[in-house]
C-alpha cells in the first residue's frame, strides 16, 4: 500500500494543490495542510481473513481431486493442509499487492478509527496546533480507506460549525469517486480557505508556518 499515494495523483496534480493552498492562504491568516496518507493503518487482520476466505474452498475442492489422482485418499488429512497453507501464503501475498482486495475483508467500523486516529495523530505530528492564532486546519485524505477527514484547531472550533466541514468532507468524497480527486481536493481547499477568511482575514504580517503539502 505505500504507493497508493502515488498512484493516487501525479506530480503535476500535486503542484495544484500546493497552488491552491497558496491561493487560499493568501486571503486568510489561517493555515491549510493537506496531507495525503497511502493508509491509516495496515489491518493485518484483513490479510489472515482474505487469505482464509480465498484458499478455504479452493482447498476443500483440490484436495480430494489430487488425493484420488495420487492414490493417498479423497480425504487425506495432510493433503488438506498442505494445499491450504500453500494456497494460504498465496493469498497473503496477494492482499498485500491488490488493495482493492484486501479492503473488502476490513469492516467499516475499523476502517473508521483507524483513520479519525491517524487524522489526530498527524494533526499533532505535523504541528498544526502550534500555529500563532490557533487556526490550523487539517485536509486528511487516507487513500486505501476512500475516507476524507478535515481537523480544525481550537481557535476555528469555537467560531465554525461541524456541519460546514462535513459538507466539504461530502463533495470530496464525492469527487474522489468520480475520479476528478485533484479537481475535488483543489475546489475542497477554496472552500476551506473561504471559511478562513470571513474569520480569520489575512493580515500584513502573516506568514507561512506550515508546509501546504505532504505526501506519506
Amino acid at each position: 500500500m505505500k504507493n497508493l499515494a502515488q498512484r493516487f495523483l501525479n506530480q503535476a496534480e500535486y503542484e495544484r494543490i500546493d497552488s491552491a493552498v497558496n491561493a487560499a492562504e493568501s486571503r486568510t491568516g489561517g493555515e491549510i495542510v493537506c496531507l495525503i496518507q497511502p493508509a491509516s493503518y495496515h489491518y493485518p487482520l484483513a490479510n489472515v481473513i482474505g487469505a482464509a476466505f480465498l484458499s478455504l474452498p479452493v482447498a476443500l475442492v483440490l484436495a480430494p481431486l489430487l488425493g484420488g489422482y495420487l492414490w493417498i485418499g479423497h480425504y487425506d488429512l495432510w493433503l488438506f493442509l498442505g494445499i491450504f497453507g500453500v494456497l494460504f501464503a498465496g493469498g497473503h501475498w496477494l492482499l498485500d499487492r491488490w488493495p482493492w482486495l484486501k479492503r473488502r475483508f476490513v469492516s467499516d467500523r475499523e476502517i473508521a478509527e483507524e483513520v479519525e486516529e491517524a487524522a489526530v495523530t498527524a494533526f499533532f505530528r505535523h504541528g498544526l496546533y502550534r500555529t500563532r492564532d490557533a487556526n490550523g486546519v487539517l485536509l486528511f485524505i487516507s487513500v486505501f480507506e476512500h475516507k476524507v477527514w478535515i481537523l480544525a484547531d481550537h481557535g476555528i472550533n469555537t467560531k465554525v460549525p461541524a456541519d460546514q466541514w462535513e459538507a466539504i468532507v461530502a463533495r470530496l468524497t464525492a469527487g474522489i469517486h468520480r475520479k476528478e480527486s485533484a479537481t475535488a481536493i483543489c475546489e475542497a481547499i477554496a472552500a476551506i480557505g473561504k471559511i478562513l477568511e470571513n474569520h480569520f482575514p489575512a493580515r500584513a504580517d502573516d506568514r507561512n508556518e506550515l508546509k501546504n503539502v505532504i505526501r506519506e
